[in-house]
């Protein structure tokens, strides 16, 4: 039996690591500390001397956590459904990097991602997270899920499937995605409806989180529609540019005070999905220091 200590600066070495598995499989900032936490008891109490492979231990066993967090949530069925609210978005300086932020964002999982994999059943979200974000064999992946190797990996191509059909890839320039953010931020202060239309993709998704069951708005027109929410937004707002999961985006304050995270999904120079969370109780426990100080 490995010493405490010992054990404790192995685990630290993980942990950044084992932090960003459960976010990606669990949405939220906070479940994935204490999924995280879970994984340091669990070490904790095991005789883990035979282990060749810690991190490939902790991955599995945070894994196995993260599936019966998921499993105790409001219940999906087995069909992709919608999510029924937003996941915690990571902010982020635009100027000022923060390695911590950067490692737990490596692969630029960007809010609209992480909605999609809201939309999963946990067997699917957790097949396509260990094996296509960390590359986790479905060896390895499928005691955790309790199937086969081939099931398991039946369940990543599904979700593969359903990630690529709703997300499309992120624009290549971030001063470009800037660009088109300040634009959209003119155009709602003018609350101009054609140029609102101009910059929005024909399928573009609004989805905005209150804090009751998230409101969806699908289309060009209907969220266009929204200029004059927009207008009100934009004049009532102090408006911070800022990186949300690691893509343009703005958090904006009233008096000082968080009042709404806006995260902006790009492609083609065109708008795909705009998520705002202003569920106030949410962005009180968002670690907005690299924006606000």
């Amino acid at each position: 039996m490995h010493d405490e200590q010992f054990l404790a600066d192995r685990f630290q070495e993980h942990r950044t690591h084992l932090r960003a598995v459960a976010y990606r499989m669990l949405g939220s900032l906070t479940d994935a500390d204490d999924a995280v936490q879970e994984a340091w008891l669990r070490l904790a109490r095991t005789d883990t001397s035979d282990v060749g492979n810690l991190g490939g231990w902790l991955t599995t066993v945070v894994g196995r956590v993260c599936l019966d967090m998921l499993r105790t949530r409001r219940s999906r069925g087995e069909e992709a459904l919608e999510a029924e609210h937003l996941p915690d978005p990571v902010i982020t300086s635009e100027s000022t990097p923060d390695p911590e932020h950067e490692a737990l964002l490596a692969d630029s999982v960007g809010l609209a991602l992480l909605v999609v994999l809201e939309s999963l059943s946990p067997a699917q979200r957790l097949a396509f997270v260990l094996h296509d974000m960390f590359a986790l064999p479905y060896e390895q992946i499928a005691p955790i899920v309790d199937r086969t190797p081939q099931t398991a990996k039946k369940l990543a191509s599904q979700a593969r499937r359903r990630v690529q059909e709703t997300t499309p890839g992120p624009h290549p320039n971030p001063a470009g995605r800037r660009r088109i953010v300040d634009a959209f931020l003119t155009a709602a202060r003018g609350g101009d409806f054609d140029e609102l239309l101009r910059l929005l993709d024909p399928e573009v998704v609004l989805r905005a989180d209150a804090g009751e069951a998230m409101r969806v708005i699908r289309g060009a027109a209907a969220v266009a529609g929204q200029a004059e929410t927009f207008r009100r937004m934009a004049t009532l707002c102090t408006i911070h540019p800022a990186l949300v999961n690691g893509r343009a985006g703005l958090v904006n304050t009233v008096e000082d005070a968080p009042f709404s995270v806006i995260g902006f999904s790009i492609a083609d120079d065109r708008i795909t999905a705009i998520d705002i969370l202003s569920d106030r109780d949410r962005l009180t426990r968002l670690d907005l220091t690299a924006i606000l100080g």
